[in-house]
C-alpha cells in the first residue's frame, strides 16, 4: 500500500480528505508538530507528499525546497493560491502538480494514480552513453565513478538527449517530452535548466557535453572536453 503524507492544516479538510484516500487504498499520514514537518517526513519515508503552501511556521514552498534536497518524492501542492507565478515557482521548485482549492476528490486520485504509473515506468531503467550512465530509479547522472544529482526537470532534458544519443533534438521536442510527465516548463525555464545542467557538469570536469545546433536544438556532443584527473 502506497503512503501518503498529507501536510495540510485545514483539520477538516485534513480529516475528510484522509477518509477519502483512505478508502482509495492508500495509508495516508498527517501532521502532528508542523514545527517538524522534515523530521516526520523522514520518519515516515512517504511514497507522495499532498502539501499546502500557507502552512504555520513554513511555507510548502520552503518545504518542498528542502525535500528535494534529500528526495525525489513526487509533490502535489494543494492550495488556495492562484497566483500562475506562484504556480510556475511550485512546479520550478520541485513540484509534480498543482492542484488549487476547491477542487474534486476524483480528479486528486485520477492524478495521484497518474503520478504513480509516471514514476513506475521509470522505475530501474538506465540509458547509456559513452561514460555516462543516467538512472531514472534515482534521477541521477553517473560519470565513472562520480554522481550528479539532478532536479526533474533537467533529469528530464537530459533522459531526452539520451534517448536520441547524437541525434540532435529540437527545443519544441524536448518541451513537449516535459509536458507530457505532466509538468510546465516555458522556453526560458528550459534555458535556465540546460544552463544549470551545463553548470553542474563543469563542475565535474566535464565540458561541452550537451552542444547547442544553431537553430536546429541540442545533442550530446561525443567530443567532450575531460579535465585531466
Amino acid at each position: 500500500m502506497k503512503k501518503l503524507y498529507l501536510i495540510e492544516d485545514d483539520k477538516k479538510l485534513a480529516t475528510h480528505l484522509s477518509v477519502y484516500l483512505r478508502k482509495n487504498r492508500y495509508e495516508v499520514y498527517t501532521v502532528f508538530d508542523f514545527r517538524k514537518i522534515e523530521e516526520e517526513f523522514k520518519k515516515i519515508n512517504p511514497d507522495l507528499v499532498i502539501m499546502d503552501v500557507n502552512l504555520p511556521y513554513n511555507d510548502g514552498f520552503y518545504l518542498c525546497r528542502n525535500i528535494r534536497k534529500v528526495s525525489k518524492v513526487p509533490i502535489i501542492f494543494l492550495t488556495a493560491r492562484i497566483d500562475p507565478k506562484e504556480q510556475v515557482l511550485g512546479m520550478e521548485l520541485g513540484g509534480d502538480d498543482y492542484i488549487i482549492k476547491p477542487f474534486n476528490y476524483q480528479v486528486l486520485i485520477a492524478k495521484i494514480n497518474a503520478i504513480f504509473r509516471r514514476y513506475s515506468s521509470f522505475d530501474e531503467v538506465t540509458l547509456k552513453y559513452k561514460k555516462f550512465k543516467l538512472s531514472a530509479d534515482k534521477m541521477l547522472l553517473y560519470f565513472e565513478d562520480k554522481k550528479i544529482n539532478l532536479s526533474k526537470t533537467e533529469f528530464q532534458i537530459l533522459w531526452k538527449l539520451f534517448e536520441k544519443q547524437e541525434e540532435t533534438v529540437n527545443r519544441d521536442e524536448i518541451l513537449e517530452s516535459i509536458w507530457k510527465n505532466g509538468d510546465f516548463v516555458d522556453e526560458n525555464t528550459l534555458n535556465v535548466n540546460l544552463t544549470r545542467l551545463r553548470n553542474k557538469l563543469k563542475t565535474f570536469g566535464i565540458k561541452n557535453f550537451i552542444k547547442t545546433i544553431r537553430k536546429k536544438g541540442y545533442t550530446l556532443n561525443s567530443n567532450y572536453e575531460e579535465e585531466e584527473k
